[in-house]
């Protein structure tokens, strides 16, 4: 990988933030961007930050990524999430870009999704996800990482699904996790390991990188819960039909047949990862 410059958007977050912890040594100058070092919604700003760094290779892990706040403002959505990815795209026209994706893009119905299987968003996060993908698969020389929930230590403390379990448990909260929603769950730092190799590689196109076990809400619960007795953790069994918000889909788990034979390692499943 002949890199002398790299971005990595979103840097404040919990994939970026491992992306920049577990660079390689050959990937060269590995920049982490975050909000407050560049807005990637002021569109000058950001063109004349590239146009002077030159960076020969972007991750981009930014984007509105909280599904209430995408629900609330749509527009907004889009805009950080469709709009911010593509002027990224052509600004990266001759360069290397990799976009994460969610396997949310997948109304459920099925699950263990392969990256030939049809999306069908469900909500405003995942519709504009769908839509970016197809802005950034445009280009032969980008990727779309489509992940699922990811765990693990973030900058902010609130980022990693686990992180959010624990501060609902120090606030004393019951949880009603559901049974029927199913994910694949990964650590973020396995996520950045795959990304990076995958960059080494300078493979493009589509690729689905999640854990290897297929495991409820429910399921989840317990296996965090376990890792952390000290908080005292409650949580219930529930069902997503009793959700009154927009719907969910049930079954997202994901299919990484695709991206295991060209990792050098074995993508681990959540109950690998806790308790540690």
């Amino acid at each position: 990988m002949n890199t002398q410059r790299i971005w990595v958007t979103g840097a404040g977050g919990l994939i970026g933030s491992w992306l920049v912890k577990t660079a390689p040594k050959e990937a060269g100058d590995v920049i982490g961007l975050t909000r407050a070092q560049l807005d990637l919604a002021e569109v000058a700003a950001v063109r004349d930050a590239f146009e002077r760094e030159r960076p020969s290779l972007i991750l981009h892990c930014a984007a509105l990524s909280r599904s209430p706040a995408c629900e609330a403002d749509p527009a907004l959505a889009r805009k950080l999430n469709v709009e911010v990815t593509a002027r990224l795209a052509a600004l990266a026209s001759d360069i290397p870009l990799v976009f994460f994706s969610t396997d949310l893009v997948f109304d459920g119905r099925s699950g263990n999704y392969d990256e030939l299987a049809e999306v069908n968003p469900l909500s405003v996060y995942a519709k504009t996800k769908v839509e970016a993908e197809r802005v950034v698969l445009a280009n032969p020389k980008h990727t779309v990482i489509r992940t699922s929930l990811n765990c693990g230590v973030s900058p902010t403390g609130d980022r990693g699904f686990d992180e959010q379990l624990c501060q609902a448990w120090r606030s004393d909260k019951v949880l009603r996790l559901f049974t029927d929603e199913f994910r694949c769950p990964i650590p973020a730092e396995v996520t950045a390991r795959g990304v990076w190799e995958l960059a080494i590689l300078r493979a493009t196109g589509l690729f689905h990188l999640a854990g290897s076990e297929r495991l409820s809400r429910w399921q989840i619960g317990q296996l965090i819960a376990a890792r952390c007795p000290e908080l005292n953790p409650k949580l219930e069994p529930a069902s997503v039909t009793e959700y009154p918000g927009p719907p969910r889909p049930g079954d997202t788990s994901l299919n990484c047949a695709k991206i295991q034979k060209l990792l050098s390692f074995r993508l681990p499943g959540l109950s690998e990862w806790v308790p540690k």
